[in-house]
């Protein structure tokens, strides 16, 4: 039992906290944390940010520095707390694996002003908001594009190699994934995945494709990125 109270008394926690201090904190806490959503959105490469999941880094960072203020000292409050935190869950799914990274930054951010060191946190924001905004402004990391290829062929136009020669010239990979009829037969619809190659536009691989395939409908869907 020892080894548990030594967890959180032996960290530079004050056993007794004064308001002023724990004003403080909630304060640094709140400024910081205002840096990390700031990051987070100017690094934000999808569609449109959730302003909520703004409002929760902060709100989460603010209070999790008073936990810390709580918790210090007292192991059994300690355990009570994070047993009550176990059965908290997000009403919205996080699915973007960045997202999970700035909650655990922000709460990172909000532990450390709660055991009083500012300076750490301080370091850990601005360290933490510069690696962030690099790895976006390198695009470090970023995987190839993949695309989702329909054409759709008349019967008796169809055969295996009808488009290899135009896939060789404009992509770097290509995989048939399905083959159906269409039309009430009169038609084949190929599925293809393919990965164009940097110099190609997409109006010259359709036209091409256009070209082959008696001038019937194609269409080209790029995959939802995965980050």
């Amino acid at each position: 039992m020892d080894v548990i109270n030594n967890m959180f008394t032996s960290n530079g926690a004050v056993e007794d906290p004064s308001i002023g201090s724990v004003i403080l904190a909630m304060i640094l806490a709140l400024g910081l944390s205002l840096i990390i959503t700031k990051v987070y959105q100017l690094t934000f490469d999808g569609e449109r940010y959730s302003q909520s999941f703004v409002h929760t880094i902060i709100i989460m960072s603010v209070v999790v520095s008073v936990v810390m203020n709580v918790i210090s000292g007292n192991s059994g409050v300690a355990f009570g707390l994070f047993a009550i935190f176990s059965l908290i869950r997000f009403r919205s799914a996080v699915t973007n694996a960045k997202d999970i990274s700035y909650i655990f930054f922000g709460l990172s951010v909000g532990m450390t002003c709660g055991l009083f060191k500012y300076d750490l946190a301080i370091i850990l924001t601005v360290v933490g908001s510069v690696i962030f905004y690099l790895l976006f402004y390198l695009n470090y990391g970023k995987g190839k594009d993949t695309q989702i290829l329909k054409v759709t062929v008349p019967e008796n136009l169809n055969h295996e190699q009808l488009l290899d020669d135009i896939f060789k010239r404009y992509t770097e990979k290509h995989e048939l994934r399905q083959v159906e009829t269409t039309n009430l037969g009169t038609m084949i619809l190929y599925t293809y995945a393919i990965r164009n190659r940097p110099s190609t536009k997409d109006k010259e691989l359709l036209d091409a494709i256009r070209e082959r395939n008696a001038n019937l409908k194609v269409s080209l869907t790029y995959m939802e990125s995965a980050d």
